[in-house]
């Protein structure tokens, strides 16, 4: 991308640049015939489900990632994770690949949802997720124009192949990188291949210490690299987004330590797992103490952190808060944030009918207006 061009993009609001992302489209080409490639150890046992890390680099790793690149690459994952019916327990996404850990569900059981008399409203609901409404009507048409011309079974052949695309871990970051490759080629004006070879792919136990180490080993990736000396400070991770607020990052960490579901606060997750990260992570000193041998946090950092019990003070967390949902955040109190609520009402749907919003993390009563993952600070 040559400098005008980049000029151009930063004068764009991330909405904007983000518009191809976020956009829903039709059946994508190919995705139903690719047979795969590389060798992988995949779990068919009788477990509900099995985990994976996942890391992919891009061509010679030359290609790096800008702060709204990393923004669409972490949209795109998630946004497949909830079609595949994959659920990410953590990730980090770096300035030239991809730390993911992903389980993903027996696709037999998670596909029973899907059964019975609603099954196929359930199915159409489920894929709206991804596909627009232009694509989901012509689906629709497709299939009553087969039942009616008594081919019932094409019919349902077509549900099968779409139901194929589930609960499948190749096709799931296959689709990923894929989708990610066209948005990011489109924006910098450029061609060919973006991905190095196909992605890595490791078989973690799915519960206790390798689940937890394969985790904060993800999470510490930015650490380990020099980018910041706290991976809370590091936007682009799961831990980070879990202390943004994000329920859906906190829940994979919660995973991630065998805590309950929705157990980032009330079992102790967020601090069980700040404790982990830091032990996990210290730097590694020469055999004369003086020189860092390998990357990581500091002894005082983890001494501090442990003495601490891993908990953040409320204004650290409203910190951490603000700094991820950065863009369209009016922070104060309920009467401040109300007014501007009223002055700018033209803004909001008519749904809306009170602007201010209660911080959770804050013990001082703190408001905001909106609470959107949008823009990064640097």
């Amino acid at each position: 991308m040559n400098p005008a061009q980049t000029s151009d993009h930063q004068a764009l609001p991330l909405e904007e640049q983000l518009l191809g992302v976020n956009a829903k489209t039709g059946l994508y080409p190919g995705a139903r015939s690719w047979s795969g490639g590389r060798f992988r150890i995949l779990g068919k046992g009788p477990l509900e489900s099995y985990c994976y890390h996942v890391m992919s680099r891009t061509c010679g790793g030359e290609v790096f990632f800008d702060d709204v690149e990393k923004e669409a690459l972490r949209r795109v994952i998630w946004r497949m994770a909830e079609f595949s019916g994959i659920k990410v327990v953590t990730y980090c996404l770096m300035h030239n690949h991809f730390h993911l850990l992903a389980e993903v569900p027996h696709r037999q059981s998670w596909l029973e949802r899907f059964d019975g008399p609603q099954g196929e409203a359930k199915l159409f609901e489920h894929l709206r997720t991804l596909y627009s409404r232009v694509y989901l009507g012509l689906l629709r048409d497709e299939l009553a124009d087969l039942r009616a011309r008594g081919m019932a079974v094409l019919a349902e052949q077509r549900l099968t192949a779409l139901k194929k695309r589930f609960c499948d871990l190749s096709l799931f970051v296959k689709e990923v990188k894929e989708r990610f490759s066209r948005w990011l080629n489109k924006r910098r004006g450029r061609r060919g291949a973006l991905w190095m070879d196909r992605f890595k792919s490791v078989l973690v136990e799915g519960k206790g210490e390798p689940l937890r180490t394969m985790a904060a080993y993800i999470d510490l990736n930015p650490v380990r690299a020099g980018l910041v000396k706290d991976p809370k400070d590091y936007r682009w991770c799961g831990y980070a987004e879990a202390l943004g607020g994000s329920r859906r990052a906190q829940r994979g960490l919660c995973k991630a330590q065998g805590k309950p579901v929705d157990g980032w606060k009330s079992a102790g997750a967020a601090a069980a797992y700040r404790c982990l990260l830091h032990a996990e992570g210290r730097e590694v000193k020469d055999a004369q103490n003086e020189n860092v041998v390998k990357r990581g946090v500091t002894a005082e950092s983890a001494r501090a952190v442990l003495a601490d019990k891993g908990k953040l003070s409320p204004a650290e967390l409203v910190r951490l808060r603000v700094r991820y949902f950065s863009d369209g955040v009016a922070l104060g109190s309920r009467e401040f944030v109300e007014s501007i609520f009223e002055a700018q009402r033209e803004r909001f749907g008519p749904k809306r009918k009170k602007g201010a919003r209660r911080m959770p993390e804050s013990e001082a009563p703190f408001y905001t207006l909106r609470q959107l993952r949008l823009q990064p600070l640097s």
